[in-house]
């Protein structure tokens, strides 16, 4: 059975570790928010100069005047600080900040990512995508294993423009979890109810996979 929305942030959240400086990227990557593990101290950063965001609020809690990067209501925590969108990027392309969680609309099996335009369509920007894959020390993706037509988004290259050249660490599907291991994929997990053999017919990329691979816990 395929991961939820929910359960695939719920995943991802298992890659914070305490006193980590975490970005979000925009779409389910936002999620990680909620499923923060009790007691441990993590602290959120934005593109937009916010370091300190807490879960997202509810309807009563709402503040208009706090929002993530990508134009969503958040809330703060006790200690955080504003500053602007030049100070921000100086944290992340300085190497400041441990973690990143990304959205992706295709990654390579070396670890290219693509997560920003398709050609022909129009697109604000990029936004923060280039300098995090660039400057952050750990790059995780968040992603469906497929694409609405039902094809690859693991493919041996990408075919959209690249956001970065052989920058993500992990990839979290619906379907399972690899890890990018010197310039190779490595299935570490497999989605509850989910074969190998199912992951194989849908991903382009090739892939080896661990002795130790086990259920994704969620």
């Amino acid at each position: 059975m395929a991961l939820t929305r929910e359960q695939l942030a719920q995943r991802a959240a298992q890659e914070l570790r305490d006193g980590y400086y975490v970005n979000l990227g925009i779409g389910i990557p936002t999620l990680v928010a909620n499923y923060i593990p009790e007691g441990m101290n993590v602290t959120l950063q934005s593109e937009n100069g916010m370091l300190g965001m807490g879960p997202f609020p509810f309807e009563d809690e709402v503040d208009a005047d706090l929002i993530n990067a990508g134009k969503q209501t958040v809330s703060e925590i006790a200690g955080t600080s504003y500053f602007s969108s030049a100070d921000s990027f100086a944290m992340i392309r300085g190497g400041h900040i441990d973690l990143t969680i990304l959205g992706a609309m295709e990654v390579s099996g070396d670890g290219d990512l693509a997560n920003w335009m398709i050609p022909g369509k129009m697109v604000k920007g990029m936004g923060g995508a280039m300098d995090l894959v660039a400057g952050v020390k750990r790059v995780v993706v968040v992603m469906e294993h497929t694409n609405k037509a039902g094809e690859s988004k693991v493919l041996k290259e990408c075919r959209l423009p690249l956001t970065g050249k052989a920058c993500v660490n992990l990839i979290i599907t619906d379907l399972c979890v690899f890890e990018v291991e010197n310039g190779a994929l490595v299935l570490k997990e497999l989605a509850p109810g989910v074969e190998e053999g199912e992951v194989r017919a849908k991903t382009e990329a090739a892939f080896s996979v661990d002795p130790a691979c086990r259920v994704v816990a969620v």
